[in-house]
């Protein structure tokens, strides 16, 4: 059969086989399991069918007989092209032709394992699983090729989707045809030997992203895009409380007026995620729609119908005056009293972040239905299927094993997605409907309102100094409402005192400087967990733990009455735990400080600025200690003190990440998040009013817009040492730098994001 033309040419031959139907309807001569993934490149997201037979060397991977090759993404995709990076990992130690590859985003079967996407951990955590995979298909053809040609493996070498010999050359897909039945075993894969990092042609390397042209034409399958035949659509009607709210009475005699409506029920939902829930239940989207908002409700509202922002920021404040309270991470020497004691000065400060929105543009939405064969199919963008699998069970009183989710591309998921809370009031709807396909899409103050935003923060930070003004302790004390330990206890470790501590709220916080005695008190704030459900957003705790330590850092440098880039620098020595424990760490503090010094040379740090202008510096690492990406940003501000509004210049980002794997999505994620930073540094935040978010819609949640975005430079340092994250760490050392600056620019510090005009005002009439 013919193979599939180049990227570049108009059609794909194969795709005419498709008989379209809808994004999730039969497709004519596919096994029915290829029903449950996606292929971003193809129409309507439909599988391409392979040729004759497969040879699966991995569970990753399969090749066909005209040489195409799956590979299997167990990721999520919302925009970070996840999938082209990793399958360029397989096809580099594969020694395929970029061209013969695709990508199926696969469904929640348990064969995938653990299914998360977040943390930036997608490509440091398959970099080792799809080289070996690669590496495993690599071996088994060029033995197939030798064992036919008559020769050893050694005179036999793998190139550009060939073998190739004295005695001529055969494709993989030839191979194949051979009949491949080569298998390996964990211990085998494990020491296959893989190619050299300098001998890698596709990782580093411009490609054709897989999955960018359907995203570019519209065509792309989102989660609200899903349909079937037959589903009603339903939607919901919000308590006042996200917690302990019951439906006192409803009256849906209005909403019988219009045409398609059906009826209204009030969810019981087991998970205790969606309490106090209706659903308004139409034959179209619009007359659930029209219909909602005649159905009149009362509820008995929970205890938190009174609480507001400073309720929380006021409670965060008494919990860290208990010095009982509080979970002590292990930062080595956390002795850090009668440091404090002996001290010839010290400084300390309190910083404090707002609530955050996610607001990704695709509002959360789900389908969901129980199919002919007794499977509950859940259809909708998830970035944590692993997690959300038992939540459903649980809701519907099912085995996980009877439920799958179905993938989708995400219209932005920026953690939100991880907590898949919104899947279950569609389920709790289709079960009480006999299994009957209901769709549910939240309109943007819906969405909003049920969101699980980042919770409030504060944090109390104090330092040490000698006589001669060197750093000999450090503290930091802070608190927030905790995402995991309402979402997933599990992953809660202990510190030295044997409290748990959730990682994902403090890290951060255990920096790479040597500050001498160290200690870190983590506090879960009962009275934000109690009011809304805290959740994961991007950067996640170092996007404000990081706001404090270099805020601070800033301050302890104008205190010692040294440089700030040279405070830090001095701080910053690869030494015991600071050297790196792990292979993605190696090298430590001296990593950091290559960035902290390329930042500082990118901005022109020292250079004399116009009046009013200041730049600022601030570095940080992110995710976790064990998987950290260095980063470093430097910033050139403007501060007009007649109003308090800061233009952003000049913004500089300079990362260590290992091997850079995909160049153009990790520039394109690197300048997300720093503009992500940006935005959650001068305008991004809500708070709590009577127990709810202010800001439902974009007309008073205002974002970074496109005229505040200022030079943006993105440097990557080369490296040789393994992949980490890149999605999220450029956020968080964005608010710091832009912090440091205006200090600079006009001698007033800010302790408080979003940095508001209205503020910065105010503190420069009190200067």
């Amino acid at each position: 059969m013919s193979r599939l033309p180049k990227r570049n040419s108009p059609g794909i031959t194969r795709r005419g086989f498709l008989i379209g139907m809808t994004a999730v309807g039969i497709s004519f001569g596919f096994p029915r399991h290829l029903m449950a993934a996606m292929d971003p490149a193809s129409p309507d997201g439909k599988v391409l069918p392979s040729e004759g037979e497969l040879y699966e060397p991995s569970l990753w991977y399969s090749i066909d007989t005209a040489g195409k090759i799956k590979v299997n993404i167990m990721r999520s995709e919302m925009g970070q092209h996840v999938g082209t990076a990793i399958a360029r990992i397989l096809a580099d130690e594969l020694e395929a032709d970029w061209d013969d590859v695709e990508i199926i985003h696969v469904d929640s079967d348990p064969r995938w394992g653990y299914m998360v996407t977040g943390g930036s951990w997608s490509i440091s955590q398959s970099w080792p699983v799809y080289r070996q995979a690669g590496a495993a298909g690599r071996t088994a053809l060029i033995e197939a090729a030798a064992k036919k040609w008559g020769i050893t493996a050694k005179e036999c070498e793998a190139k550009n989707g060939k073998i190739i010999s004295s005695k001529g050359e055969l494709s993989y897909g030839e191979l194949v045809s051979l009949g491949l039945t080569r298998q390996f075993t964990e211990e085998e894969l494990k020491t296959l030997p893989l190619k050299a990092n300098e001998d890698l042609k596709l990782v580093g390397q411009q490609v054709t992203s897989l999955d960018v042209a359907n995203k570019t034409n519209g065509k792309t399958i989102y989660g609200i895009d899903a349909k079937v035949d037959g589903m009603v659509y339903a939607n919901p009607i919000l308590p006042p409380t996200r917690y302990g709210s019951k439906v006192a009475t409803f009256d849906d005699s209005a909403a019988k007026a219009v045409k398609g409506y059906q009826k209204t029920i009030v969810l019981d939902d087991a998970s205790g995620s969606v309490p106090g829930w209706l659903m308004v239940i139409a034959s179209s989207f619009i007359a659930a729609q029209k219909a909602s908002k005649l159905v009149k409700v009362t509820w008995d509202a929970g205890e938190t119908a009174n609480v507001s922002e400073a309720n929380i920021i006021d409670h965060g404040k008494k919990l860290l005056s208990d010095s009982s309270k509080g979970s002590i991470l292990d930062t080595g020497n956390t002795k850090t009293e009668p440091v404090f004691e002996g001290a010839s000065s010290s400084i300390s400060h309190e910083y404090i972040t707002s609530t955050v929105l996610h607001a990704q543009m695709e509002p959360v939405n789900a389908l969901v239905f129980k199919n002919p064969d007794g499977v509950w199919e859940v259809h909708s963008g998830c970035q944590w299927q692993s997690l959300t699998l038992p939540v459903l069970a649980t809701a519907l009183g099912e085995d996980v094993a009877n439920i799958v989710i179905r993938t989708y591309m995400l219209g932005g998921g920026f953690g939100r997605r991880l907590n898949g809370d919104y899947t279950i009031p569609a389920a709790l709807t289709s079960k009480a409907l006999g299994g009957k396909p209901v769709k549910m899409v939240l309109m943007r103050p819906q969405d909003m309102l049920f969101d699980s935003a980042r919770s409030a923060s504060v944090q109390q930070l104090k330092m040490a100094f000698d006589d001669k003004k060197s750093v000999t302790a450090m503290e930091h004390h802070a608190t927030a409402g905790w995402p995991t330990q309402v979402l997933a206890p599990g992953f809660m470790p202990k510190g030295v005192n044997d409290e748990p501590y959730d990682p994902f709220a403090i890290a951060g916080a255990d920096h790479w400087y040597s500050v001498g005695a160290q200690k870190v008190r983590a506090i879960s704030n009962d009275l934000a967990m109690a009011t809304f459900r805290p959740g994961w957003l991007r950067s996640v705790g170092p996007g404000w733990t990081g706001w404090a330590v270099e805020s601070f850092m800033d301050e302890a440098a104008h205190h010692a009455g040294k440089d700030p880039v040279q405070f830090r620098l001095d701080m910053l020595i690869a030494e015991g735990r600071n050297a790196g424990t792990t292979p993605v760490a190696e090298g430590g503090a001296a990593r950091q400080a290559v960035v902290l010094k390329k930042a500082a040379e990118m901005i022109g740090w020292g250079s004399e600025q116009p009046e009013n202008t200041g730049l600022g510096i601030a570095s940080t690492f992110g995710q976790e200690r064990d998987m950290p990406t260095w980063v470093s940003c430097a910033v050139q501000v403007q501060v007009n003190k007649s109003n308090g509004l800061v233009d952003v210049k000049k913004l500089v980002v300079v990362i260590d990440a290992g091997i850079i794997v995909d160049p153009n999505g990790a520039e394109a994620q690197c300048q997300g998040a720093a503009l992500w930073g940006l935005s959650m540094a001068l305008y991004e935040g809500t708070e709590l009013r009577d127990g709810q978010y202010k800001d439902t819609n974009f007309d008073t949640y205002t974002p970074l817009r496109l005229g505040q975005t200022p030079e943006v430079k993105i440097e990557f340092i080369a490296s040789k040492m393994p992949p980490s994250g890149l999605g999220e760490p450029a956020v968080t050392a964005v608010a710091p730098a832009i912090a440091n600056a205006i200090y600079q620019a006009v001698g007033v510090r800010l302790r408080k994001i979003p940095m508001k005009p209205s503020e910065l005002k105010s503190a420069l009439d009190k200067a």
